[in-house]
């Protein structure tokens, strides 16, 4: 049942840009008993958003620090963490934890995935 405790519909919002995501989302959610979609801006229990896509996110640029940088070239040429480490004069720790930071601010699976995402959006050139 999709009632809240006071056994009112819920209320749903939806902020989605493309048309036809919102037309098939409108569609579903019609066929949920107890849940009455409204504008957006109205006062609603839930609202869906729209996140932006890696398409649409590709024209932002990643604000990666100038140490980052130095780490995203070194998983360019295949560096494992100790690697990393001993060619910056950090610690592994301290390596791991910037790998992670570049993975995250470029939305990236994996290391090989964030070299890719990295070259995909000329943050650097392979």
């Amino acid at each position: 049942m999709s009632q809240d405790a006071t056994g009112r519909p819920i209320r749903i919002a939806l902020e989605v840009a493309d048309p036809a995501l919102a037309d098939r989302l409108t569609a579903i959610l019609a066929t949920v008993a107890d849940l009455q979609r409204v504008s957006a801006g109205e006062d609603a229990e839930v609202v869906l958003v729209q996140r932006a896509s890696r398409a649409t996110m590709g024209s932002v640029e990643p604000q990666l620090t100038p140490r980052e940088l130095e780490v995203l070239a070194l998983l360019a040429e295949g560096a494992s963490n100790k690697t990393i480490a001993a060619r910056l004069n950090i610690s592994v720790h301290t390596a791991k934890f910037h790998v992670g930071s570049v993975m995250d601010k470029l939305d990236a699976v994996g290391r090989t995935d964030a070299v890719a995402q990295a070259a995909r959006l000329r943050v650097i050139n392979l």
